[in-house]
C-alpha cells in the first residue's frame, strides 16, 4: 500500500463509525481520483489482525457515504445496488464528489493526494 508504518490496529470493539469513515476517505485521498478501495483495506488499516471483525460496519460506513453522495460502489466500473448487489465489492469517490474538499485528502490535513495509485 505505502512505505509509511501503519498505525496500531484499533480493537474491534473500540471502533466507531467515524473512525472507519475517517480511514475510509484517507485511503481514498491517498489515491488517483479514478482508484478504488476494498473495504478489507478499510477494515486492515484499522483493526489489524481482527480486520474480518470490521468487515459489516465498514461496508455500512460505506453504504452510509454513498447515500450522502461522498463514495460509490462498484463491480468493475460499474455503480451497483444495495439491495441486489453479490460478491466483491470496491469504494471509489462520486463521480461528483467534491474531492479537494475533503479534509483528510488536502495536504495542508497532511493528506497527500496522488495521482498515480
Amino acid at each position: 500500500m505505502t512505505d509509511e508504518a501503519a498505525p496500531d490496529p484499533t480493537p474491534a470493539a473500540a471502533v466507531d463509525d467515524d473512525l472507519l469513515e475517517s480511514t475510509m476517505l484517507d485511503l481514498l485521498g491517498k489515491r488517483a481520483a479514478t482508484s478504488s478501495i476494498c473495504p478489507s483495506d478499510v477494515a486492515r488499516a484499522v483493526g489489524g489482525d481482527d480486520w474480518r471483525a470490521l468487515m459489516d460496519d465498514t461496508r455500512r460506513v460505506a453504504w452510509r457515504l454513498v447515500d450522502e453522495g461522498r463514495v460509490r460502489i462498484t463491480q468493475g466500473d460499474e455503480a451497483v445496488d444495495r439491495a441486489t448487489v453479490r460478491g466483491p465489492i470496491r469504494i471509489r469517490w462520486a463521480k461528483d464528489a467534491d474531492v479537494e474538499s475533503c479534509a483528510p485528502c488536502r495536504p495542508e490535513t497532511g493528506g497527500a493526494r496522488s495521482d498515480a495509485g
